[in-house]
């Protein structure tokens, strides 16, 4: 029997039976007996329990490990000393809650105070990028350089702002520069600004990614947005992400792929066959997945699979919003990428840590099963987020512009 049964909650009482038993001369053999094991009451476990505070106090604990986000009420059950004791680790936790809150409001305004004062240098850095404004061209001009990088370099002197500025800055990045298609450059090289901000509504958390566009042959869209509204933004929890509608130009979708199939022989129709498919490109950033209502269901193999898509989405976002936007000059010369190379580097030697430990406690383990030990290759976290590829170097099949 369970020790903890009967504590808060009533056994409930079986129905006498007509029957009588033949009385048992060993009283040992009580414990086996169904009836006795019905028989125990609230009041005579914790009889029995009275005598053996650490065996009470250990059976309390773990009711309580059990009920999570739940008050239990079982505190009452405490001896008096670490009733108190308890309680005076509830005062102390309550005052941690206070400053924490605290903090978290300091922390929201100190942030929102900095992003006003960040705010006029992107707007410089944006009208630079643009060419709405320019830099003061020195007084005495530069002696002309020879060669055929000169020549190349004077060419485009007269060209506005900062060409594909943020085509280059995101191409820098390893993992963006693997949802960039070819196809998608052309779009790309119009994009003129990135920015974000977390003007949702009162109640909602998350933040707003904003991207503005030149008028370019491929949409009709002067910018497009990305939303994460989070469930808690510290952990972070993603609930669900909405993207802008593409208002694509015909035949410049580089979001889909346009399958053509020649009719059968002897077929009526003569005309081709088209099929459009989806194509993998940067745009589907803007058509995330949709999270499923609460009346839809959905098997295990399902969620997982929308699990990794949110989290693998969420991600492109946050690296837009923490690396991107705040040091987009840097990863546009390509000076970030060394300081996100080290970056990599640490959390890889953090891993590598992980894994020498986890190691050494699987030899252990084997040592003392005295088994051979396991000679699978360690699972490493590949770098950047790259996608691996299949085992015999096949590559999937090109997708083509509609």
């Amino acid at each position: 029997m369970d020790k903890m049964a009967g504590l808060g909650t009533a056994l409930p009482e079986r129905p006498s039976k007509k029957s009588e038993k033949t009385p048992k001369e060993d009283p040992d053999d009580d414990a086996d007996d169904p009836d006795f094991e019905a028989g125990i009451s609230e009041a005579d476990l914790l009889k029995a329990l009275a005598g053996n505070r650490e065996g009470l106090v250990s059976a309390l604990q773990d009711k309580l490990s059990g009920l999570v986000g739940k008050s239990s009420g079982l505190i009452e059950f405490l001896p008096p000393k670490i009733k108190r004791r308890v309680e005076a680790l509830q005062d102390i936790q309550g005052s941690y809650d206070e400053l924490e809150e605290q903090f978290q409001k300091e922390k929201a305004e100190l942030e929102a105070k900095y992003a006003k004062l960040y705010e006029p240098l992107y707007v410089k850095r944006a009208d630079l990028v643009k060419g709405t404004t320019d830099v003061e061209h020195p007084a005495v001009e530069e002696a002309p350089e020879a060669g055929d990088a000169a020549e190349a370099a004077a060419a485009g002197d007269d060209e506005p702002g900062v060409p594909e500025f943020w085509l280059r800055a995101m191409k820098n990045h390893q993992l963006l520069t693997e949802q960039i298609t070819e196809r998608d450059e052309g779009p790309l090289k119009h994009l003129l600004d990135i920015k974000t901000d977390k003007d949702l509504e009162k109640e909602e958390k998350g933040f707003r990614l904003h991207f503005y566009f030149s008028e370019n042959p491929y949409f009709t869209n002067s910018s497009l947005t990305k939303t994460y509204y989070m469930v808690d933004e510290e952990d972070p929890i993603l609930e669900r992400a909405e993207g802008s509608e593409i208002h694509w130009n015909a035949g410049k979708n580089t979001t889909v792929k346009v399958m053509k199939k020649k009719p059968r022989k002897g077929s009526r129709n003569t005309k081709p066959i088209t099929k459009t498919e989806q194509c993998e490109s940067f745009f589907n950033f803007f058509s995330p997945p949709t999270v499923p209502g609460e009346d839809e269901e959905i098997d295990d193999d399902e969620a997982e699979r929308l699990q990794e898509v949110m989290e693998a989405d969420y991600e492109i976002g946050a690296i837009l919003r923490e690396r991107i936007i705040p040091r987009a000059v840097a990863w546009y010369t390509g000076e970030a990428i060394e300081d996100d190379d080290e970056d990599d580097e640490d959390d890889e030697d953090e891993d590598d840590e992980d894994d020498d430990e986890e190691d050494d406690e699987d030899d252990d383990e084997d040592d003392e099963q005295d088994v051979p030990p396991n000679m699978n290759n360690k699972n490493g976290k590949a770098k950047g987020g790259k996608k691996a590829q299949p085992a015999d170097g096949e590559q999937p099949p090109e997708c083509k512009q509609q």
